[in-house]
Formats: C-alpha cells, sequence, structure tokens
C-alpha cells in the first residue's frame, strides 16, 4: 500500500517521475501538501536508465527559472554543457556560426538522466513527499481524484483530495480521461520521424576536423536535417529528422531508404562531413526503428477541480525550439505561484492554472512547428541570415523595442509564450517588408551594418503595432 510520512494537509497524487512530476513533488510538498509521486517504472536512480528518452536535452531560461525556484538549478547547471551558438553545416562543405543570443547567453544541454536523479532526490528529502516505483496506474476516479494502482500482483486504491497527470506525452491519465463525457482530444502527426546516432566523444575530433564542443551544430537539408547536441561526458547525440514517407518516393524517408545502398547514398551525398564521425551511421539507420513526432491537445487541463493535466500530458509538441521541457517546468513553478497567491483554495488555482498555461501552450506549439522550417530551409539562405545579423544588431541599438523572437522564447522566462508568439506575429510583417525593401539596395551584404539600415528599420517599427505590442 501507499502511504504518506505526514499528515498536515491535503493529499495530492502525481503521476509520473519524469523531471515535470518530480518538481510537481517538491513544489507541492514545500506547500505542505502530502505528496505521493507515482511511476510505473523502475527507480533510474538505481538502474541509471534514461527511461526511453533523448540522452540530453535542452534547457533554456524558462527551465532555469523554475529550477532555481526549488534552489537546485546551479548543481544541474554543474552537469551540463553551455551551448552559446548554432554551427550551421552546408551541404557544400561551408560553416557559419549564430549566436544564440547576446554575449553571455546559452542554451544549455543537460542530461535527462541526470536531472531526473537530482530532482527525484530532491523530492524523496521533501518530509511530505513519499515516492513508489513499479506503481502501475490501472484507473482514476475524476470525480473523487481517487486512483486504482497496480504493484506485481497487488491491486488498491490510492485515496487523495487532487491527481494530477505528468506521465508524458503517452499519458495514461489522459487516456482515462478520454473516457469521460466533453473531454476534447486532438492528436496530429508531422511528416518528419526521427532517430537518434551518436558521435563518440573520440570521434569528435580527427582528422575530419572538430566538431565545436559548446554548439549545437544542424545540417540543414529542407525537407530533413541532422542535430548534433554535446554530451556532458563527451561526443554528441545526434537526431535525423526525415520524413515517414514522401509523396514522391524518390525523395529520402524512412520508407523509401529501404536498403544499405540506398541508405550509404543518402548519407554520402547530405552528410560526407559528419558521416565519418558517426558511430556505424548505416548500421544504426537500419536498426533503428523511427520514432513519431506529434502534437497534443486536450480540453479541459482540469476535470471537476480534482483532477488535471501537467507538462507533455498536457501539451506534447514537436522539439525544434527545445521547449516542450521548459515549457513543463515552467508549468509546475507558475502553479506554485498561483497556490501562494490563492492561498490554497484550489476552486481558484485551477482554472487560473488551466486559463494561463493553455494558452501559452499553445503558443509555443504553434512556435515550434513554424521553428522546423527555419532549421531545415531558412538557416541555409542568405537573406535569412543577413536577416538574423540585422535583428541582433537593431535589438543591441533598441533593446525595448525589439527582441528578435528566438531570444524572446530563449532568454525571456517573464514574458508568456502567448504574448512571445503575437509580437513575433508583428515583426515578421515588418520584416518581410523591410527585407524586400533593402535586398534591392547594392552591395547591402557588406553595408548591412550602416546607420540607413537601422534608420530606416526604425521608422517601419515605430509606424506599426509592434510598438504598442511591447508595452502588453
Amino acid at each position: 500500500m501507499t502511504t504518506t510520512k505526514s499528515t498536515k494537509k491535503e493529499t495530492i497524487t502525481v503521476v509520473g517521475a519524469g523531471p515535470v512530476g518530480a518538481l510537481l513533488s517538491v513544489i507541492l510538498g514545500r506547500s505542505g501538501y502530502n505528496v505521493n509521486l507515482i511511476e510505473s517504472r523502475r527507480d533510474c536512480r538505481d538502474d541509471n536508465l534514461d527511461q526511453g528518452k533523448s540522452i540530453n536535452i535542452a534547457l533554456s531560461d524558462r527551465g532555469w527559472l523554475a529550477l532555481e525556484s526549488v534552489g537546485i538549478a546551479k548543481q544541474i547547471k554543474a552537469k551540463a554543457v553551455p551551448m552559446r551558438k548554432q554551427i550551421i553545416h552546408g551541404k557544400d562543405g561551408s560553416i557559419t556560426e549564430h549566436p544564440y543570443g547576446k554575449e553571455g547567453q546559452a542554451v544549455w544541454s543537460v542530461s535527462r538522466s541526470s536531472m531526473n536523479q537530482q530532482l527525484l532526490d530532491l523530492a524523496e528529502a521533501e518530509e511530505t513527499v513519499n515516492i513508489n516505483f513499479e506503481q502501475r496506474l490501472v484507473q482514476v476516479n475524476f470525480d473523487s481524484a481517487c486512483s486504482t494502482m497496480l504493484h506485481e500482483q497487488d491491486v488498491f486504491d490510492v485515496h487523495a483530495d487532487y491527481l494530477f497527470g505528468a506521465d508524458g506525452a503517452y499519458s495514461k491519465v489522459r487516456r482515462l480521461a478520454q473516457e469521460i463525457p466533453r473531454f476534447s482530444y486532438n492528436q496530429s502527426y508531422m511528416p518528419q520521424c526521427y532517430i537518434e546516432l551518436s558521435i563518440p566523444c573520440n570521434m569528435s575530433n580527427n582528422e575530419q576536423g572538430e566538431l565545436e564542443k559548446e554548439a549545437l551544430h544542424i545540417w540543414p537539408r529542407k525537407d530533413f536535417l541532422l542535430v548534433a547536441q554535446p554530451n556532458i561526458i563527451g561526443g554528441f547525440t545526434c537526431t535525423l529528422f526525415l520524413n515517414h514517407e514522401h509523396q514522391n518516393n524518390e525523395e529520402p524517408s524512412f520508407c523509401s531508404l529501404n536498403t544499405k545502398e540506398k541508405v550509404i547514398e543518402f548519407f554520402d551525398v547530405n552528410f560526407s562531413d559528419v558521416k565519418p564521425l558517426i558511430d556505424e551511421p548505416i548500421k544504426s539507420f537500419m536498426d533503428k526503428a523511427s520514432n513519431p513526432l506529434f502534437l497534443v491537445s486536450v480540453d479541459p487541463w482540469v476535470i471537476n477541480n480534482k483532477v488535471a493535466l501537467i507538462g507533455d500530458a498536457a501539451h506534447a509538441i514537436v522539439p525544434f525550439y527545445g521547449q516542450g521541457l521548459n515549457c513543463g517546468l515552467e508549468d509546475c513553478r507558475e502553479l506554485g505561484i498561483l497556490i501562494n497567491n490563492y492561498h490554497g483554495d484550489w476552486n481558484k488555482v485551477f482554472p487560473s492554472y488551466q486559463e494561463s498555461r493553455k494558452k501559452n501552450a499553445e503558443a509555443i506549439s504553434e512556435l515550434s512547428k513554424l521553428k522546423f522550417t527555419e532549421m531545415s530551409e531558412l538557416s541555409a539562405n542568405l537573406t535569412f541570415l543577413l536577416r538574423q545579423k540585422i535583428e541582433a544588431k537593431f535589438h543591441e541599438l533598441y533593446p525595448k523595442l525589439w527582441t528578435p523572437l528566438n531570444s524572446m522564447v530563449t532568454f525571456s522566462p517573464h514574458l508568456p509564450y502567448y504574448k512571445v508568439l503575437s509580437i513575433g506575429k508583428q515583426q515578421n510583417i515588418i520584416m518581410k517588408k523591410f527585407m524586400f525593401e533593402i535586398m534591392k539596395l547594392p552591395d547591402i551584404e557588406t553595408r548591412w551594418s550602416e546607420d540607413f539600415v537601422y534608420q530606416k528599420l526604425y521608422k517601419l517599427v515605430l509606424a506599426s503595432p509592434i510598438a504598442d505590442i511591447n508595452d502588453i
């Protein structure tokens, strides 16, 4: 049976002991609640499991702010690698670099399993948090928040005042919610799937050249792309995003690349520079099943003011902005603020949580879908690259008037995603008009940093609604 360590206050069940569930349990425990944290798998601290997830994840300021709120950011960052820029590898062998933000700003590559273990240790240290592994959720009573669990051959009920489903993109709590009236659920798939490949420590620097460690490496190829993210122990984790199938069977896809000869040609034509660095790229490609990329949207997030979804269980998104986990951690932090603001009145906390977080999740989901086009196609486009340079300098000149979209998403943790989306749309309208006009000028590629460029852009911005949007 599941028991709690204290009887101070109301009891909350948290299903799913990944990073979101563990952080949520810490926040709830410190708010005085008895927390039963339930996980169907074994304790990853004992078995060093990566639980089927990517070896490393990207943490930016939104995630760090949430971790700082419970005092663990410094410990996790000590085992992370800063990615200070993106390095774009062209098909022709060209290399271009783009800082993630201003000097000193970085997105951090973090071991998911290490982070999860540290958060579980933190949760376990809380007097009112009790962690239970190898307990599988069978049923949820959405009226009472009582749940039924299976452990080995024993079936038993876990009583609680409230329940949170923090059990990820394949959430069992969400699947059970689909059986109740007026619960809307939508799951849509991207054309792309992915597999993970590896660049070992001893291969990231050889006669083929060195891959800079403190960077995210991208090989954009229009309909598909390869990215490499550094590991703290050395080497890189690579992710190949490629269409599951293609309307034109002659175009590369996981379905069309069905022979060793085709896979060899695919790597030789598209990734000849990085192929020698990857650990058995052909064998790995052919041996691994591709994983789908899908988005989840549900309504409501909160049922009967008793059961709620959080993290990927409520809003699974595609990974191209690296914001999935950051958004989930932000869910937890903002929920903690609401608990404090409403003095634990869940009849007020739950509606406010759903209202604020749902619109933000929908915004970052839309932004993440658009990011794939930028990464796979536009990142190799000269006009787009010039636009990025101009936006970065304009931000330096007028920081209160203009912040590039990527920086708003990544380095502006107090700016809600829905406001980022709104501002970003207005910025795009302005920059499309501006770049159309500016690209007509002779030698603009060498004159882009001259004053007249920014005077012209300044006038356009002031004449647009964006000046008002920035005051939202």
